[in-house]
């Protein structure tokens, strides 16, 4: 893996591969089908701050899948280590972890998404080789790229952030809108800039204009969270 890995952006296609993992063999797209995904990759199994964030994404899955969002893990590890770590993320968590996680023991997809701890040199396993980053891509039905995001190995990740983003994504596409700072379902939304006033007027009536280019409206939760 000397060459260097790709360079994925807001915007890019998300790479298909075939991969093995706790749920068996997929084709990443096929099983994908219509749905958002979540990939996210975690440096080790039976560590301390992964057994904590895997434990809250599997909590947190019924509300993914409410918004049609399907959840996938990776580390690299082999299968039967993840198999016998998920024992304890149900342990420690009290929950029952039912998305995939990826066995990429031979780094092959964390490559291709540039997954792999180029920083942190203590970061290897027994041979040498990098470990993955907590790294977190969500891909929208159409396999593009809408939101990546890279944490250190030290740092746990929130997973209601997660969550939140993809209200966002999903009401960006759906309204016309964005979301402003500390936005969650309910909070106003901002009238998207290629929104004219003429028709702002017509889809958000009585919209508010804070600034030419600041223009607020009331979006209501029950029209964002699935029910």
């Amino acid at each position: 893996m000397s060459a260097e890995a790709p360079r994925l952006r807001l915007g890019s296609a998300a790479p298909n591969f075939k991969a093995l993992t706790t749920k068996g063999e997929i084709d990443f797209y096929s099983w994908a089908g219509e749905s958002w995904v979540i990939l996210f990759s975690h440096p080790d199994d039976f560590t301390p701050v992964c057994t904590t964030e895997l434990g809250a994404f599997s909590k947190l899955e019924p509300e993914f899948t409410k918004r049609n969002v399907k959840l996938i893990g990776l580390s690299a590890n082999s299968l039967n280590s993840h198999e016998e770590w998920i024992k304890d993320i149900n342990e420690v968590a009290q929950t029952s972890l039912q998305f995939p996680i990826i066995a990429d023991a031979d780094r092959q997809i964390s490559f291709l998404y540039d997954m792999l701890d180029y920083q942190d040199v203590t970061n290897r396993d027994k041979k040498g080789l990098p470990f993955t980053i907590r790294s977190v891509f969500i891909i929208d039905p159409k396999r593009t790229i809408r939101l990546i995001l890279t944490y250190p190995a030290s740092t746990g990740r929130n997973a209601q952030e997660v969550l939140r983003v993809v209200d966002s994504l999903q009401a960006t596409d759906k309204y016309k809108v964005a979301t402003p700072i500390n936005w969650v379902p309910g909070d106003d939304v901002v009238v998207a800039a290629s929104v004219s006033n003429e028709e702002a007027a017509t889809l958000f009536p009585g919209y508010k204009a804070v600034k030419p280019y600041l223009r607020l409206t009331p979006l209501a939760k029950e029209k964002i969270l699935p029910a």
